[in-house]
């Protein structure tokens, strides 16, 4: 990957979680290097942890602006280590990693649809003390006619280090052209773990007796309650882009991540 191609001065759109630090940060930046609307940035500077580097890549959403993450969060592994002195510097010689999010379309109880594009996951969540029971379909054919589980999801290969981690699905190098498919405390089938996809695939998620087991969707931090159907596909039309200092590019964290003990 070459450094990205910027004007001699760029714009920058700074963008803060509410952490202290980071609105303290933020103050500091934009006096430094100023501080432009979203619309017209060459870059996007998120600055606080993972959550705000999805929350600026859902604000350049089919802009095709990128998007520069500085750490001053809890987690931060979508994001780079401050470097407030030489921004600029570090910007011009990023590497730019692009990515597909996933689209999910689907229908509540009432017949409202919904739709919602998400980096990380998608995922259904039980809503209630009784377990979820869903139908789960790829390419238009059942291939488990009834998962009772606390929920089940669909990760990204720039997500499968986060939630899908946790519930124990699979990390994917981000080159992989894959999906994890990956269950949330899976009841019956006790030993079904999950399944790697074809990035291309088309997933449908139908919740069985919604009435008394409701189920909320949840794409990133877009939360749609009370669902009955859920589809899930890459969207190849929409394109994100996140910077990385040179030699800490996402590909190679997601390796390393899966050597940590």
């Amino acid at each position: 990957m070459s450094p990205i191609d910027l004007p001699e001065k760029p714009t920058l759109a700074f963008m803060a979680s509410q952490r202290p630090e980071a609105l303290e940060a933020v103050e500091r930046l934009a006096k430094r290097y100023g501080n432009c609307a979203i619309s017209e940035a060459d870059v996007v500077v998120a600055v606080g942890g993972d959550g705000m580097m999805l929350e600026a890549l859902h604000a350049v959403m089919g802009q095709e602006t990128p998007v520069y993450g500085i750490n001053y969060g809890s987690v931060g592994f979508l994001m780079n280590n401050p470097s407030e002195d030489g921004l600029l510097d570090h910007l011009r010689h990023a590497e730019q990693t692009s990515i597909h999010p996933l689209r999910a379309t689907g229908t509540d109880m009432a017949g409202n649809t919904f739709f919602a594009l998400a980096i990380n996951e998608v995922s259904l969540l039980r809503e209630t003390r009784q377990t979820a029971k869903i139908r789960i379909s790829v390419d238009d054919r059942v291939r488990l006619e009834e998962l009772a589980a606390d929920g089940i999801m669909v990760a990204t290969p720039a997500g499968s280090t986060a939630y899908n981690a946790s519930a124990h699905g699979p990390i994917l190098p981000l080159g992989s052209r894959a999906l994890a498919l990956t269950p949330i405390s899976a009841f019956r089938p006790r030993r079904w773990r999950g399944a790697l996809l074809s990035h291309d695939s088309k997933v449908r998620f139908e919740v069985l007796d919604p009435e008394n087991r409701p189920v909320s969707a949840v794409a990133d931090n877009q939360e749609f309650r009370d669902v009955v159907m859920v589809d899930i596909e890459e969207a190849d039309d929409v394109s994100l882009h996140m910077l990385f200092d040179e030699g800490r590019a996402l590909g190679e964290r997601i390796l390393i991540e899966q050597f940590l003990a």
